[in-house]
């Protein structure tokens, strides 16, 4: 058997943030002409705006304003519902009520007539390789500001500033660069926010940075498609079975079996609703016997069959 313990870096949560990318869905330069109010429904892509002229206003999702100001970026990283406006009493539309332009691949404009000097916002609809449901994502909150961050993280200045630079130059290729930009940007802000701790010192972040512990919750996430058994989660700790399994359970709150599990079924629905696969292929990549009992197992951690979220155009 291979050591698979030896991929591990000895820094736990560095080892389960190594395959935590943010992959861009669209892109979007918006010029708007006071006054302006867009209502967003809640989505399961992330959403990311950066203030590149005139301030704004953010209504978070729970219903409270806050100002956005020139050079403010914002990560909203479950998707959830929220307004832009530029001001709390302006009368509100729907995102989809825009005319929004194509102006290359992934990346669009929209604008009002007689916008400027109007606010210039960039906007960015992404998406985590990871399922909504990992234990990292269901901890951020539900908005992440930049002037949060920037005591802790300078380097956030940089980008923030590199960013609006290319925002005013408008020289051909700007809006890719800024596309780049603000998937770095978003990056770092999750970054910042687990070196600070996350917002939380306990629950499933005390589990990962435990020794010992964190080292096996690394080696699950990083192979969630592994037939992981006792034994061998128990080798990769260096304890025995049974005092590995009291140990994990004792700071993780749940065995290891069950644990094991929940990720394996979280990996299972992102390859159904992101990559579009088969029942049948996501059962036997897990190494179910039947498809029968892959589909027990994921409508008992997450709660619905599979079979509600397969779309169409299956991929083989």
């Amino acid at each position: 058997m291979n050591d698979h313990s030896s991929k591990l870096s000895g820094d736990p949560l560095t080892d389960i943030l190594r395959g935590l990318r943010l992959e861009g869905v669209e892109y979007g330069r918006w010029e708007l002409k006071e006054p302006w109010n867009i209502e967003f429904p809640a989505q399961a892509t992330a959403r990311f705006y950066f203030v590149g002229q005139k301030a704004c206003w953010l209504r978070q999702p729970s219903g409270e304003w806050v100002e956005l100001k020139c050079g403010d970026a914002v990560l909203l990283p479950r998707g959830a519902t929220h307004a832009l406006a530029s001001e709390p009493g302006a009368r509100s539309s729907p995102v989809n009520g825009y005319e929004i332009r194509e102006v290359c691949k992934d990346v669009f404009c929209l604008s009002t007539q007689g916008c400027m000097p109007g606010t210039l916002l960039f906007c960015g609809s992404m998406h985590f390789n990871l399922d909504g449901l990992h234990p990292l994502l269901g901890m951020m909150p539900d908005v992440m500001r930049t002037t949060e961050l920037v005591a802790h993280d300078p380097g956030i200045t940089d980008l923030l500033e590199a960013m609006a630079r290319e925002v005013r130059l408008e020289r051909v290729g700007s809006a890719g660069i800024v596309a780049r930009l603000a998937d770095v940007l978003a990056a770092i802000i999750i970054r910042s926010w687990v070196e600070r701790g996350c917002g939380d010192s306990s629950g499933w972040i005390a589990a990962v940075r435990d020794p010992k512990v964190g080292r096996v919750l690394a080696a699950i996430h990083l192979e969630p498609t592994r037939n992981w058994t006792v034994e061998a989660l128990a080798r990769i700790m260096g304890a025995s079975r049974s005092g590995f399994a009291d140990r994990f359970a004792a700071i993780v709150g749940e065995t290891p079996a069950r644990y094991v599990t929940q990720v394996r079924m979280h990996q299972a629905r992102q390859w159904l609703v992101r990559d579009r696969l088969r029942i049948s292929v996501v059962a036997s990549r897990l190494g179910y016997d039947s498809e029968a009992a892959f589909s027990r197992a994921f409508k008992r951690v997450i709660g619905q069959p599979p079979g509600h979220f397969r779309t169409s155009d299956p991929a083989y």
